[in-house]
This record gives C-alpha cells, sequence and structure tokens, in this order.
C-alpha cells in the first residue's frame, strides 16, 4: 500500500507524521519511507538517520553550435521555462537553472545548432533507522524545477517496492508539479493540516487536487487543541470524508521533535488503524 503523506500548507506538521507513522509501522512491517520534499528534505534529521549518496540526478540540457545558429530566436520563443533569453542579433543566452529538459529548443532549431548535454540538478540519499529504509531526494541548490527530481527519486525506488508492505512518500508543502508528481500512484492520501485559517485554505486546495487526481484521502488534525477546529471540520464536510486522528499541542511533542526523534502519541495509532 502506497501512502502519501501531504497538506497544502507548510510547517502543519507532514514530515512529523510521516515518520511517526513509518516507525510505528515498521514495528510490524517492512516499510519504505521517500522523503519527497526535495527542496527542504529533513525526515532523516526527524529520525537522527545518517545519510549515503546513492546517485546523481542528471537531466538532458541543451549545447549551442554557434557556427550553426542564425541568431532567429526561435529556441526562445518555444521555451516555456524562459531559460533562453534572446536579444535581437545576438547569440541565445541559456539559464541552466531554468531549463526543465523539455527538448523544445532542439526540435524547433532551423539549422540543427542545438545538441544535447546533461546537468546535474539533484541527488538521491538512502538511509536506515527504526527498522525503516529511507530514500530521500535533494534538489541542487539553485534548480527551479522540482518535479523532475521527484520522479527520478520514484524511479529509482521503485524496484524495490516490492519488497515492502507499506510505502510512505512525504510530499513538499503546497499543490504545485513536485507535489503532483510525489502524489501519482498513491493508495491514500492523508492530508495533515491544522485548525487555522491558513491550515484551513491550504486544506481545501489539497483536498481538490486529490480529488482531480482520483486519489482517496483523509484528514490528520495536527496541534488539535489550539485555534478553531471548527473551520477543518466544514472541509472535511464538504469533501465527505473524515478527520482520522488528532495530534494535541503538547510538550512531549515539542521535545522529541527538537532532539532528532519521532514523535510517540496514540493519534499515531489510530491513523494506523484507520488506513489497514
Amino acid at each position: 500500500m502506497k501512502i502519501a503523506i501531504t497538506g497544502g500548507k507548510g510547517g502543519t506538521g507532514k514530515s512529523t507524521v510521516a515518520t511517526a507513522l513509518a516507525v510505528e509501522l515498521a514495528k510490524s512491517k517492512k516499510v519504505l519511507l521517500l522523503d519527497a520534499d526535495i527542496d527542504c528534505p529533513n525526515d532523516h534529521l526527524i529520525l537522527s538517520i545518517k545519510r549515503k549518496k546513492e546517485r546523481d540526478i542528471f537531466q538532458l540540457a541543451p549545447k549551442w553550435d554557434l557556427k550553426k545558429c542564425i541568431k532567429c530566436g526561435k529556441c526562445a520563443a518555444v521555451c516555456k521555462a524562459n531559460a533562453i533569453v534572446f536579444v535581437k542579433e545576438k547569440y541565445p543566452i541559456f539559464i541552466p537553472e531554468l531549463c526543465i529538459g523539455c527538448n523544445a529548443c532542439k526540435i524547433v532549431c532551423p539549422t540543427k545548432a542545438i545538441g544535447k548535454t546533461k546537468q546535474q540538478i539533484g541527488t538521491i540519499y538512502s538511509g536506515k533507522g527504526y527498522n525503516i529504509n529511507l530514500y530521500t531526494g535533494e534538489m541542487k541548490i539553485g534548480y527551479e524545477e522540482a518535479g523532475p527530481i521527484v520522479n527520478a527519486l520514484k524511479k529509482f525506488t521503485s524496484k524495490k517496492e516490492k519488497d515492502y508492505d507499506y510505502i510512505l512518500v512525504d510530499t513538499a508543502a503546497g499543490t504545485h508539479c513536485n507535489v503532483i508528481s510525489a502524489l501519482l500512484g498513491s493508495n491514500l492520501a492523508l492530508a495533515v493540516t491544522e485548525p487555522t485559517p491558513l491550515g484551513a485554505y491550504d486544506l481545501k486546495l489539497i483536498l481538490e487536487l486529490c480529488k482531480v487526481l482520483k486519489i482517496p484521502f483523509k484528514v490528520i488534525l495536527n496541534r488539535s487543541d489550539i485555534g478553531d477546529q471548527r473551520l477543518i471540520k466544514k472541509i472535511v464536510q464538504k469533501y465527505k470524508t473524515k478527520i482520522i486522528a488528532e495530534i494535541p499541542y503538547k510538550k512531549e511533542i515539542l521535545e522529541a521533535y527538537s532532539k532528532g526523534k519521532p514523535i510517540k502519541d496514540k493519534s499515531i495509532t489510530k491513523i494506523i488503524g484507520s488506513i489497514k
């Protein structure tokens, strides 16, 4: 069973829930945890797992033969990522950090002046702790497009999935392409939120995305005893789902988090009971 732990708003506790859930499940099941929050992966920090490098992630990138370039600007016109800047009567200026490797510029070039090269965009790491196998994708600093790195992480671990009872995917916050890439293929999405106006607003966005992707979803309410729960319950009712666990705001959880330890709370047991 592949479960995505997600949530529209950053800082609601996705990684806290993902790691705690992984630790609890790993007591009796084989668990693979994927940290697909490639902008700032932190599952290894919460679990105090030392990572080792598995491989770098590369992407195709254009390479110009300026002897063939006629300065027509078609490559820049077709580049939807704005990775190519064109000034009339000047050679194209390439910004590699913005390139998504779509190859459109090469296809449209009338003089075949654009060839192919590759550039590093990220790295895959692995680690083990609490009987959990953890794989992390991490984006190279300065690179803009996160989706290809998430896809590379999922492809790298796809052949290993058959060896596990549960695959947990810790997604990034928001509803951008990298979150969509992480959600795809999941049997269930657990949306982590908090009882605040910001939490409610972003919960609607992530549930709407899951609905579009046709991924079943349930809600986990973090910091449940602060704020206004009515904000969340109204959305839960609208989307015909339910809150399967409420995680309180308490000192023991904060201390565990600050020490790089997974949290222990009866709410995690409730989550497991709702997903089996």
